[in-house]
């Protein structure tokens, strides 16, 4: 397999920056990923659509106050208190509306960490962004042999869309992203460029550039007012209200005349459905509402996890939490007092905040102070009445080794340590997860927090048979 230049790689992202004024470190060759992994990461796509439909299910019978059993009761009215909270009505009850039944997320991409113990899912992500860049370091390092084929990540992107409006012959899609999420608005631009040149009407607008014309939706193109069929919403929930036309995109919803993805349903973007999962009273639940392969792989997958509910208990009561200075806690301020050892916890908010994404919100017990500690610890506790927090075990990644390029001349390309977390990107078409890329980030070793850092390596993966020898 021969290596990219440096130079090669970095004319490129000069010619079409990806990321607006972000940087990252290059490396000559894509992140090796064996037969056996590859499998394992097709079979956590199909575990993710399960979890997402168990889900949709667990919050509509929470909501109606139904038994979540078949055959034995079990009432969970608190799931819905949980995934609404704080929340404007108006936005729970479109989540709630029937007609948004069986609406999941078009694109899953959940953060996975390679550990001693195999892979660790920290977050289930459906507005992720990295969409356009993947795609395009798929195309970069397509020589070296990536994962799928080359452009697969536009096609099933594309195609995952359109799916939505299967009468349409060649649906108008927009890619609307918030001034929020501008970040990523040149990589969304890059993408619908590449669509457009394969005749498809995709196109990335702002959402000030949206209109209304009757029931339709519109924008202007060259002059010309074209209704919109499907909305790919690249912009937060909490943000809606900073999305001066969001009153036009619920009305055209409401009329049947646009179809948005991801939904416009909060509940299926809170961090805390993952603590939902091992919540040990809704185990019965679960295990009827996933396969067995689906369980049996999330179990593995999910690091142990708690909600953060500062609600009172009784005097002889403890919390279903891990335990602080050898005790078990019966008030969640209690974890302040929580060993060095015993804090290797992260604490992050759930979702619905502006902090909520890009580990804005996260702590490290093990690797902050002690009062560092205590204000992350007491910040949960006191934002619960608006915004739950999620206690999660940190499963530490361990080190692997891979090429960067020295950011000095001569750049030369040298092996070095590092932690390091796959992203693959799944597009949901007909209730199939298809895994169509996969972004590496490699971290060095004393980053604690995996994410696309300026000191990180940001590759494509690509297919590594054990009986290759790398060059």
């Amino acid at each position: 397999m021969s290596d990219l230049a440096y130079e090669h790689i970095r004319a490129l992202l000069a010619n079409q920056p990806l990321f607006e004024a972000k940087t990252w470190q290059l490396s000559p060759e894509a992140w090796p990923l064996t037969p056996d992994q590859v499998a394992q990461l097709e079979a956590i796509g199909g575990a993710c659509v399960e979890f997402h439909q168990a889900l949709e299910t667990l919050y509509l019978r929470s909501v109606a106050g139904k038994n979540l059993l078949r055959n034995k009761p079990l009432l969970a009215p608190w799931v819905a208190d949980y995934l609404d909270r704080g929340k404007p009505a108006e936005l729970i009850a479109h989540a709630r509306d029937s007609r948004n039944r069986g609406a999941f997320p078009a694109v899953l991409r959940p953060d996975l960490l390679l550990t001693d113990e195999g892979f660790a899912l920290t977050e289930l992500d459906s507005v992720p962004g990295g969409i356009g860049l993947t795609a395009f370091l798929n195309r970069l390092y397509a020589a070296g042999g990536v994962l799928g084929e080359n452009d697969a990540m536009i096609a099933n992107f594309y195609a995952a869309l359109a799916a939505l409006r299967p009468e349409t012959r060649n649906p108008f899609i927009a890619l609307v992203v918030s001034d929020e999420a501008a970040t990523y608005r040149p990589e969304m631009q890059w993408l619908a460029h590449q669509l457009q040149l394969q005749g498809r009407r995709v196109f990335c607008v702002a959402p000030e550039d949206i209109f209304p014309l009757g029931p339709q939706l519109c924008v202007d193109i060259d002059g010309n007012p074209e209704k919109i069929d499907v909305i790919y919403r690249f912009f937060e929930l909490f943000d809606l209200a900073n999305v001066r036309t969001a009153k036009f995109i619920f009305e055209a919803w409401a009329a049947g005349e646009v179809a948005i993805t991801p939904p416009m349903r909060p509940f299926q973007e809170e961090k805390l459905t993952l603590a939902l999962f091992h919540h040990h009273l809704l185990q019965d639940y679960w295990a009827e509402a996933l396969s067995g392969r689906a369980l049996k792989l999330l179990r593995g997958l999910i690091p142990p996890s708690w909600v953060m509910d500062p609600a009172p208990l009784p005097p002889g009561a403890v919390l279903d939490a891990p335990r602080a200075a050898g005790r078990a806690l019966h008030d969640w301020r209690e974890l302040a007092g929580a060993t060095q050892k015993e804090r290797d916890l992260i604490v992050k908010i759930s979702g619905y905040h502006e902090t909520a994404w890009g580990a804005r919100s996260v702590i490290l017990g093990s690797d902050s102070s002690r009062e560092e500690w205590q204000e992350g610890v007491d910040r949960a506790v006191d934002l619960a009445p608006t915004n739950l927090h999620l206690l999660q075990t940190y499963k530490k990644p361990r080190r692997v080794r891979h090429r960067v390029y020295e950011r000095e001349a001569p750049h030369a390309a040298r092996e070095v340590d590092g932690r390091l977390r796959l992203c693959p990107y799944y597009f949901v078409i007909g209730g199939q997860a298809r895994l169509s890329g996969v972004l590496a980030t490699f971290c060095p070793p004393d980053k604690k927090i995996i994410h696309g850092m300026q000191d990180a390596a940001l590759l494509p993966a690509r297919v590594f048979s054990l009986n290759e020898t790398r060059v």
